[in-house]
């Protein structure tokens, strides 16, 4: 078949280096040179350029932007290596643990924040999994166990007393209790591990200095009738492995964001709870708590501390007698109370709700020396470390 391509054409391939469909260098031709004719995708040379030092270049400034931003978090901010946050997908994983734990917490975030799981181990022997979850009804979780057939272990119900009666909702947890299942997906488990690992060494990936987040804290009441971003909560811990919550150390020395995170609990302040929907709770429980023991397992509740700024709200809207009291009677359960605990007694709650990250340690070594006592199931060890008292968290 004869060439459509002229000799002297030709020539000007072979002169320009071009092949057909290709453009000479600098030439950029439309559909209107070529009418009636197809028009192929042309192909330009990539020109010579010095790459492996353009890429060192972008590499450099990179990492430079990167070690500046590091040192920004670390250094202005207070926030260290290692925090590795939490996400309905840690709790996913916690909560497929719990099967077959012997020890397993549920609970709101004073149950999370205020056990020292080292501790209970080196008392124990027995490292507890952490199911709690912030801001939820421990009572929504205890069912949830309750359905359980796998769990036969001991179960510990910390509370904070209004969310345990009064609130009608699991709350935040819920997004993490309906797509459990789901959370075990293998792009999931990979992407949990691979921020985890980065999260080891890099600070500024904290889950609450985000920029998506921080962008929306600076709307500080711009907008009439709408919450500021002043009314949620910051950040107030820092999460290490095994979800153990520890409260961050700013809290305890920043007076603006400590103020902040009393401002955000309101005082717990709300209506009393009435006594039929306090009922309703005891009854549900102990059924919840049957199921449980019907399968071998036991339940004991846990009442962290709360400050008396907060305490005083606690129990115009539910008191003590009418509530805790009443649900262990109720459900015929073991409790430990923070009232009960002579080592428990005055202890750091820097704002209101939450213990200091060594008086946790205080509060978790007096409750399990307690717990010891009240199950079969744990047992203190020969060489458990020696008792602590509030003057190992709390200057005298």
């Amino acid at each position: 078949m004869p060439s459509s391509i002229s000799p002297s054409k030709a020539r000007r391939h072979e002169i320009h280096g071009t092949h057909e469909g290709a453009l000479p260098p600098g030439l950029r031709k439309t559909a209107s040179d070529r009418p009636g004719q197809a028009q192929p995708v042309p192909t330009r040379d990539i020109p010579a350029q010095p790459w492996a030092k353009m890429g060192i270049a972008v590499f450099l400034a990179v990492a430079l932007m990167v070690s500046l931003w590091e040192y920004q978090a670390r250094t202005a901010i207070g926030l260290r290596p290692g925090d590795i946050g939490d996400s309905p997908q840690a709790w996913a994983e916690a909560r497929r643990a719990a099967d077959h734990a012997t020890v397993a917490i549920i609970g709101d975030s004073r149950i999370l924040f205020d056990t020292d799981q080292q501790r209970f181990q080196a008392l124990t022997g027995v490292r507890p999994v952490q199911v709690s979850h912030v801001g939820t009804n421990a009572r929504m979780l205890l069912d949830g166990f309750a359905d359980d057939p796998n769990f036969r272990g001991l179960l510990i119900v910390g509370l904070a007393d209004t969310m345990y009666f009064g609130m009608p909702v699991m709350g935040l947890g819920q997004t993490a209790v309906d797509n459990y299942s789901k959370n075990g997906k293998p792009s999931q488990l990979s992407g949990l591990w691979l921020d985890r690992q980065l999260q080891r060494f890099l600070a500024f990936m904290d889950n609450e200095y985000r920029l998506s987040r921080m962008v929306n804290e600076v709307d500080t009441g711009w907008r009439k009738g709408v919450d500021s971003p002043y009314e949620d909560v910051w950040k107030i811990s820092v999460t290490y492995p095994g979800r153990q919550y520890v409260m961050w150390d700013r809290i305890e020395t920043d007076p603006y964001l400590r103020a902040h995170a009393r401002h955000a609990w309101d005082g717990f302040k709300g209506k009393p709870i009435p006594p039929p929907l306090a009922n309703a709770v005891i009854a549900r429980s102990a059924e919840a708590i049957r199921r449980i023991r019907a399968r071998g397992g036991d339940v004991i509740f846990v009442r962290p501390p709360s400050a008396p700024p907060i305490r005083v709200n606690e129990e115009q809207r539910i008191a003590k007698a009418r509530g805790w009291d009443a649900l262990l009677v109720g459900t015929r359960a073991a409790g430990i109370h923070a009232d009960d605990l002579a080592q428990a007694q005055k202890l750091n709650l820097p704002e209101w709700s939450h213990l200091s990250g060594k008086c946790a340690t205080v509060f978790t070594d007096a409750y399990v020396r307690r717990l010891v006592q009240l199950s079969p199931r744990l047992h203190l060890r020969a060489d458990a470390p020696p008792p602590l008292t509030r003057a190992d968290c709390v200057s005298l």
